[in-house]
């Protein structure tokens, strides 16, 4: 039953995945009037998707050009499974081919210098001005800097290695030259931070490891906030029974310094060594949000952008939506909401477009999975809707997401579905 309720709820919106061609095609012909140019810029989750959307259902008359620097996206989900060699970095990679091909979006592989909101003009690094009539940003995260000192080559051994790429790789030699003596610690910031379930999942698909390839070892985590913020139940008891002996959990351990040649972390909860750090640090918008100053005029902390959750068009800048982890929204910064929000946006203005109205009573859905073992997952998932009172985006029936009952196989082959089907959503 809880397992049908999952899998129910990720289809329960407009905007969960897309495997119902007809309806997607119904969508698409009922848009065709739609005529304008639309640059979007971030070809993650969010970016690509709202890409693949704009011409998908809007049809011939919407001109979609991607601007993105790498042509490879490196799938941030299931990265944790790279550090424990269950996954590669190359299976979690994705290109824009099909974008291209299929969808007939073009694809810039640049960075943008300059935003000119009056003259809704983008400058890219090779000189290159586009125009537009609507601009999406999807530029991700960023990270504020750490409280680190020693020397440079010791300091590059500490790694966030939360967003997928190199880090990762680093991270996964540092943990698999670990031996049953060592000590592995993760520090995790303050909310709002990417992926919720994101840490706890690490901490103990890294316990996992430790104790099934080298017989033991020991997983300390320093909590800058108060409690578990995800998946509370399951997490709970993977770290007091399943990982029971290697898991630490430490709530309200907010880190105050790392010295690299000591291999030290001072907290509030105390001062440990080990023998690797992970240390995820403080989040903010992605660069291009907080270097522009875009979208940030009515953000209460300056670091994430303000938006109609109805459009996500920011509440500053007419004419620029911001989707994804950059937004400031009640929403959990993950793959599968940006995935969503693309959806929300991508709709608003082919509405935009048509002089129609946009949809007044918007759904979301953020579902996802998480192993806790080489064989066990478990899940959570949560519908939202658009609240019309607070203007803002709330769980239906309930303040939290739902979380399955415990990790389980079957959760784990659901797992592997889940990710396929939310990839080729969002890439083919």
């Amino acid at each position: 039953m809880e397992r049908r309720r999952f899998l129910q709820n990720i289809g329960a919106t407009a905007v969960g995945f897309s495997l119902l061609n007809s309806a997607m095609a119904g969508q698409m012909a009922a848009s065709a009037a739609a005529v304008g140019k639309v640059v979007v810029v971030g070809g993650g989750m969010a970016g690509t998707s709202v890409a693949k959307y704009l011409r998908f259902w809007g049809g011939a008359g919407v001109d979609v050009t991607l601007v993105e620097p790498n042509a490879t996206y490196i799938s941030n989900i299931f990265s944790n499974m790279v550090l424990t060699g269950e996954r590669s970095l190359s299976q979690l990679s994705f290109n824009y081919s099909i974008l291209k091909s299929k969808y007939g979006v073009k694809v810039q592989n640049s960075s943008v210098t300059s935003i000119d909101p009056v003259g809704k003009k983008v400058t890219l690094s090779g000189g290159t001005t586009l125009t537009y009539d609507r601009l999406v940003l999807a530029p991700g995260i960023d990270f504020e800097s750490l409280p680190l000192s020693g020397t440079a080559t010791n300091q590059a051994k500490i790694v966030h290695a939360w967003k997928a790429g190199t880090q990762t790789t680093s991270l996964k030699n540092q943990i698999q030259a670990m031996t049953k003596s060592d000590t592995y610690i993760l520090t995790i910031p303050p909310a709002p931070y990417r992926c919720p379930p994101g840490p706890y999942e690490r901490a103990c698909v890294v316990a996992d490891y430790l104790k099934r390839t080298k017989g033991g070892g020991k997983v300390i985590i320093l909590d800058a906030n108060p409690k578990i913020l995800a998946e509370p139940l399951n997490f709970t008891k993977a770290f007091n029974e399943t990982h029971k002996g290697i898991i630490t959990y430490l709530p309200n351990a907010p880190v105050t310094s790392i010295n690299a040649d000591t291999m030290t972390v001072v907290s509030a909860a105390g001062t440990f060594t080990g023998k690797v750090i992970n240390a995820i640090p403080n989040h903010k918008a992605g660069n291009l949000i907080t270097t522009s100053g875009i979208g940030l005029a009515n953000s209460a902390d300056k670091k994430w952008a303000a938006v109609n959750v109805l459009s996500y068009e920011s509440t500053a800048i007419p004419g620029i939506h911001i989707i994804g982890d950059s937004s400031s929204t009640t929403q959990p910064k993950a793959g599968h909401i940006a995935n969503a929000e693309a959806k929300v946006c991508a709709d608003a203005i082919i509405q935009f477009f048509k002089n129609g109205t946009i949809n007044q009573m918007p759904m979301t859905n953020s579902s996802c999975f998480t192993p806790i073992t080489k064989t066990t997952a478990s899940w959570l998932t949560a519908i939202y809707r658009y609240d019309p009172a607070s203007k803002t985006m709330k769980i239906a029936g309930s303040d939290i997401p739902t979380e399955s009952n415990g990790a389980t196989s079957e959760n784990y082959e659901d797992m592997l579905k889940w990710f396929n089907n939310l990839m080729a959503d969002t890439f083919a």
